[in-house]
């Protein structure tokens, strides 16, 4: 099936070259260079690179939870932390085991679904997965530069210029990417044991203050019961403001998509990765464990410590409450450094986020047909995520709490998806107590979801506008690669290629038949009505072609070809495809490759609108068959003389 095609340009080689190092086993594009042996790493290095996204929340986190709970800042958080550790962590530990590939938990749903009602739904949840990882580039960014800006040697020369700041790391980033992003497995390590080292310190430094100084604590809990009245209305009022906190929840989804990069056991197989799974779930509850101790250490010390005028927009703590305490007690020396320590771990968390957003949309788009061929390079994909960055930096104004309701909103619906995949999962494999467990965090996380959406639409809004983005561009691309061959391989069995080599040696000539009625007279008077249309002499021989359509939803698939004989005498080529025009068309270019010979193929006309027929085609692989194979063969041949004949009488 080779076609003439003109050698690449420079640009467009270079712009193909190389697939991201995190999208292994996504299909290679055109001219891409082949990726080197993956020889994996142990489970804590690669904690590290996830970690860089769950664990860089902490430059933002105790601030926007001292915004939401105020005075109860730590009992929320603690509420945060339980639904960590006993509803995040199980569901994501079940997914490692269902999806060892880093597919996550879409592909898990993708199984439950098929034709368009799959594919649509797998887009909806890829616009959410978009608006976790998009958003978690920009507010990162926006961190960075707020902990920058903010900087006691740096706020007079760099004031007013935060949204500039962003920007520039934004582009920086996806220079890197441009430049060639590999597996940087090494740096995340050295800049998650920095910061978590710099925040031990900070974290040491906040305890022996507020334990020194006793009167802290008494005016705390006295101002707690003050406000509240009891224990039980200050756990209701924790529960009311916890999907304001959901931030805390970042991490699991880029933790899953990082599997491939386990080591894992030296037997383990891409069929039974044993070993990555157990080490999965060991990065996974690692990871959980110690950013719980994190958050519940660092939000009880910023919300005695720091006053709270200070974490509203404008404060010195706003969006970098640890930096603060770290500058107020250890001194700007210390400050500055961990400023620097916290800007890289941000940036780099962009970097974890732009790698998770090249693994997750190369496994999806181009498979649906949903995405142009070079949507599986890196660098393509690189700049549109970028100019994608750039423009959500400007619409919330590179702010950090403007920013929060959007992440929220995709990190809970990625995990809620995934909380309902493996309940499901659960069901299926009869493991009733799980399922039931499984059911009631689904609940947890629906009801969060909801909440966080109605407290803070601007977080569905700008996910809805990712959704209608990539729905609309994917439904554009689908219906501009429509006419495009995208059987990925044919193989005929041995009565097929019996077949088709017997008839080689006349003129090959197919006859395209409805698998509908297969009785002896429909195969006799097929027979004579193509031979009375197309003038045919009785001497000449035929083979019956009958496809039939299985997923029209699908855009690539290998084509399996039978043979077989029917009523002794008729012989019929069967074969199963997602459109008909593109599975006949295969198979006619395959046979001309096989033979050396030009084939023949005859239809009969469609009755109906040529309109309605088409849609038909688009929607269910079906409609006006032979036009469709004719500009099927066209665009793949585009030499006359080489293509293989249509007849339509």
């Amino acid at each position: 099936m080779a076609t003439t095609e003109h050698p690449p340009s420079r640009l467009r080689s270079w712009m193909l070259e190389g697939l991201s190092d995190m999208g292994k086993g996504v299909q290679q594009a055109p001219h891409a260079q082949p990726e080197p042996p993956h020889k994996g790493q142990r489970w804590w290095r690669v904690m590290c690179l996830t970690g860089v996204d769950y664990f860089s929340t902490l430059g933002y986190q105790p601030g926007i939870a001292a915004l939401a709970a105020g005075l109860l800042s730590p009992v929320a958080t603690l509420v945060l932390v339980l639904v960590t550790l006993a509803g995040a962590l199980p569901v994501y530990r079940r997914v490692a085991e269902e999806s060892p590939h880093g597919e996550g938990s879409i592909a898990m749903l993708e199984r439950l679904l098929s034709f368009w009602q799959g594919k649509l739904f797998v887009l909806t949840l890829l616009g959410f997965a978009a608006t976790d990882f998009l958003i978690t580039i920009t507010l990162s960014a926006a961190d960075a530069s707020t902990h920058l800006v903010e900087n006691p040697h740096l706020t007079a020369t760099l004031h007013n210029h935060q949204m500039l700041i962003t920007l520039f790391l934004v582009a920086l980033l996806g220079a890197v990417f441009l430049k060639g992003f590999l597996e940087a497995i090494g740096v995340a390590v050295a800049l998650v044991g920095i910061y978590l080292g710099l925040n031990v310190i900070v974290v040491a430094v906040g305890l022996w203050h507020v334990l020194t100084a006793e009167h802290l604590v008494t005016d705390w809990t006295a101002a707690l019961t003050a406000q509240h009245g009891s224990v039980f209305a200050m756990i209701g009022v924790a529960l009311l403001v916890f999907p304001k906190l959901a931030l805390g929840l970042s991490g699991f989804e880029t933790g899953v998509a990082v599997m491939p990069h386990v080591k894992g056991n030296p037997d383990d197989t891409e069929e039974r990765p044993t070993g990555r799974i157990r080490d999965t779930k060991k990065l996974l509850t690692t990871a959980a464990l110690i950013m719980s101790g994190f958050l519940i250490t660092t939000s009880f010390i910023t919300t005695l410590l720091i006053p709270a005028p200070e974490f509203q927009p404008g404060g010195k703590a706003n969006g970098r409450a640890l930096a603060y305490l770290a500058h107020h007690y250890i001194g700007n020396t210390f400050g500055t450094v961990y400023d620097i320590s916290t800007i890289a771990i941000l940036w780099f968390a962009g970097a974890s986020a732009m790698a998770g957003l090249l693994n997750l949309m190369p496994r999806y788009l181009p498979r649906y047909g949903m995405a142009p061929h070079w949507a599986r390079a890196v660098r393509p994909m690189v700049i549109v995520f970028t100019l994608i960055g750039f423009l959500v930096t400007w619409i919330f104004d590179a702010d950090v709490d403007k920013q929060g309701g959007a992440y929220a909103t995709g990190v809970l619906v990625l995990i809620s998806s995934a909380a309902i995949a493996v309940t499901i999962a659960s069901r299926k494999a009869g493991r009733h107590k799980w399922t039931v467990a499984f059911a009631v965090i689904s609940a947890v996380f629906l009801y969060t979801t909801v909440v966080n959406v109605i407290e803070r639409p601007d977080g569905v809004k700008i996910g809805a506008c990712f959704i209608a983005g990539i729905i609309l561009v994917s439904l554009l691309s689908r219906l501009a690669r429509a006419f495009e061959l995208r059987v990925t391989s044919v193989t005929l069995d041995a009565m097929a290629e019996r077949f088709v080599r017997d008839i080689a040696s006349r003129k090959i000539r197919f006859i395209a038949n409805e698998p509908d009625r297969r009785d002896k007279a429909k195969y006799r008077d097929k027979i004579e009505q193509i031979r009375k249309d197309n003038d045919v002499p009785e001497s000449e021989d035929f083979v019956f072609v009958e496809v039939t359509v299985t997923d029209p939803s699908e855009f690539e698939a290998g084509l399996n070809v039978r043979g077989e004989v029917l009523h002794d005498r008729y012989r019929v080529l069967t074969l199963e495809s997602s459109s008909i025009p593109n599975g006949l068309a295969a198979l006619l270019l395959h046979v001309r490759e096989m033979t050396g010979h030009i084939p023949h193929i005859y239809f009969e006309w469609t009755e109906g609108s040529p309109f309605a027929n088409f849609l038909r085609f688009f929607l269910f692989g079906q409609g006006e068959v032979a036009p469709v194979t004719r500009e099927v063969l066209r665009e793949a041949e585009p030499d006359p003389a080489k293509r293989p004949r249509v007849h339509t009488g």
